[in-house]
């Protein structure tokens, strides 16, 4: 890809990665309310609120490798634009929806077209150099940390003028994106480097089975597994444990995961380019990884509110970790399977979506009571397993540097 075009490419993804965390952002307030409003009960919002959040994982799971593998084929920009037009379908079902079914399928709309984050992580690969790589997946990662800091807080301040009303903003934003890349974002992929598209290699079984029979990526992949199921200890149990445990309340929780949230955007959009430039990827994951597990032991340890705050800073260096490990994998994988790969990484955060939840939910119900802490150092052993499988140095093919230059 020519320079000149290169950075408003950048810079699409940048925003599209962004407008599409911050329009889910948006409707995380008012969503479980408008479930509760169409089917009438807050016991049957409870299940239909769960029901509805694990289909959209589950259409990540099944759809990921399908669109990277279509963006392997056909190339990004249509695979990104037909997405983003999708996500705005999705919003503007579920504005208008007159009965819980229309919110089902508005979901299962959200989830595939959600899945399109594969192709913009095969696109970052596309247009940067591989030694710079770990520095764009940040960029990707604090874009997507500064859409879920302020998406919510949007999100509550409109659900007060209507329960309606995020969703129809919602729509705005995921508009705007398609708008944008469809004046500014040039294809990634010249046609001589595309790949043919089979279902059956689109499967997210095959899919993770490619990953998987080899060397040089299955160790990476198995710690940006484990780094992310137990990353959804913060989804599950921080808020139960942080409100009994510490006594905070509803309020000061919000403030500190939105306080964690931009901790990490720092560390994906600033720290992470100078840390690999100076000690490289693989050092950088560890350092990482380490920081993450020490964070969760201490929090699980804090005697009081104010040390187990102190102990939440470490965890920002998490941040460090995910853009590394992904940039070692794209490293090792030629531009045709780069959407490939992404939709197997994207089918394993899935499963860690999924699975990860109910693990540490079903922890906090057997230990809350003798150990509340339990669940805070699982995750910290999780990590030390994800820091022993990136720290393995395994053989394995590096992409050519002009490889950016298209």
């Amino acid at each position: 890809m020519d320079n000149a075009l290169r950075q408003p490419a950048i810079w699409m993804v940048l925003v599209a990665a962004f407008l599409d965390m911050m329009a889910m952002g948006i409707v995380m307030p008012v969503l479980p309310g408008l479930i509760e409003d169409l089917t009438g009960s807050l016991a049957a919002a409870g299940i239909w609120t769960g029901v509805i959040g694990s289909l959209w994982a589950l259409m990540q799971f099944v759809c990921a490798p399908i669109i990277g593998g279509l963006s392997d084929r056909f190339g990004r920009r249509p695979v990104i634009l037909i997405s983003t037009a999708g996500l705005t379908l999705d919003w503007v079902l579920m504005a208008l929806a007159p009965t819980l079914w229309w919110l089902v399928i508005g979901r299962i709309i959200g989830g595939i077209t959600s899945a399109s984050a594969t192709a913009l992580f095969a696109y970052m690969a596309d247009v940067t150099a591989p030694e710079r790589r770990a520095r764009a997946f940040g960029l990707i990662g604090a874009a997507i940390s500064a859409g879920f800091v302020l998406g919510p807080a949007i999100g509550g301040i409109l659900g007060e003028m209507s329960p309606r009303l995020p969703f129809w903003v919602a729509a705005g934003f995921s508009g705007a994106a398609f708008f944008y890349g469809l004046i500014v974002l040039p294809e990634s992929l010249p046609p001589g480097r595309r790949s043919p598209f089979t279902w059956r290699s689109a499967s997210p079984v095959t899919a993770l089975r490619m990953v998987a029979g080899r060397r040089e990526l299955s160790r990476l992949a198995l710690s940006v597994f484990l780094l992310t199921f137990s990353h959804r200890l913060f989804m599950t149990i921080f808020v139960l444990f942080a409100g009994h445990q510490h006594g905070l309340s509803t309020l000061q929780v919000g403030a500190l995961l939105a306080f964690s949230s931009v901790l990490d955007l720092i560390m994906q959009g600033v720290v992470v380019g100078p840390a690999t430039a100076r000690f490289g990827d693989r050092r950088t994951t560890i350092v990482g990884l380490v920081g993450g597990m020490a964070s969760f032991l201490a929090m699980g340890l804090a005697p009081n509110a104010v040390l187990f705050v102190v102990a939440m800073i470490p965890a920002s260096l998490m941040g460090l970790a995910e853009p590394t490990l992904k940039s070692m994998l794209s490293r090792r994988v030629a531009e045709s399977e780069q959407g490939r790969l992404q939709g197997a990484m994207q089918s394993l955060a899935s499963v860690a979506g999924i699975v990860g939840p109910v693990f540490f939910g079903w922890i906090y119900a057997i230990s809350s009571a003798s150990l509340p802490g339990l669940g805070f150092a699982i995750a910290a052993g999780i990590l030390a397993m994800a820091a022993i499988a990136a720290s393995a140095r395994t053989p394995g093919p590096l992409a050519e540097p002009q490889s950016a230059s298209g």
